[in-house]
């Protein structure tokens, strides 16, 4: 698993005043991995940004409020190892439960019906396909994630769920109102999936 992971740059989109990837890299302390922190204006140049300055073959994309766990890492070790060449990406949970809870089985049950996962959900692929794919549009006013996924599905590339829960903060839902941004984020999916590339 060590050199596996020694293989990887973890990139992290920091936005200005932004405190949360403290607990993250609280998390990932001990890794024999890079970590890159990244913050170019937006969230999409920060990934790109920070993709170009990775030095090991291998992309693991953390948003700022994610929690990494032992299992998340052993997971991920071992489906670079079985799948190199493929989009990987976790399921997703909530660490404070309630309503949130609800958007969380939402999004896994999207990500296996449609195949459409969310950049909370800790996509990791190597250098060379991010390459191929062309990276995140750095255009789209919000939804990159989205659209990279289909960029790379359109690339030939495969997804492959890694059997793991990637835990995130549901803040967001606590600042906006759970029904206000659940009804936004349903908008923005349908408007994105409508959107060519």
């Amino acid at each position: 698993m060590a050199e596996m992971l020694a293989q990887v740059s973890i990139i992290i989109p920091v936005a200005g005043g932004e405190t949360a990837h403290e607990r993250l890299l609280d998390d990932l302390k001990g890794l024999e991995c890079e970590i890159i922190l990244s913050s170019e204006g937006s969230r999409a140049k920060s990934l790109n940004k920070g993709a170009a300055k990775a030095s090991q073959p291998f992309l693991w994309f953390l948003h700022a409020d994610s929690r990494v766990s032992a299992e998340n890492i052993a997971a991920l070790a071992q489906a670079i190892e079985n799948y190199a060449q493929v989009l990987h990406y976790f399921d997703l949970a909530y660490e404070e439960g309630g309503l949130p809870a609800l958007n969380a089985w939402g999004a896994n049950i999207r990500t296996r019906v449609f195949g459409l996962p969310y950049g909370d959900q800790g996509f990791c692929l190597s250098k060379a396909v991010f390459d191929d794919i062309g990276g995140y549009p750095e255009n789209a006013p919000y939804g990159e994630d989205l659209l990279f996924v289909r960029l790379a599905k359109q690339s030939g590339i495969t997804l492959n769920r890694v059997p793991s829960k990637l835990l995130t903060s549901a803040r967001k839902y606590q600042q906006h109102g759970w029904l206000k941004l659940t009804v936004l984020r349903q908008w923005q999916m349908l408007k994105l999936m409508g959107q060519k590339l």
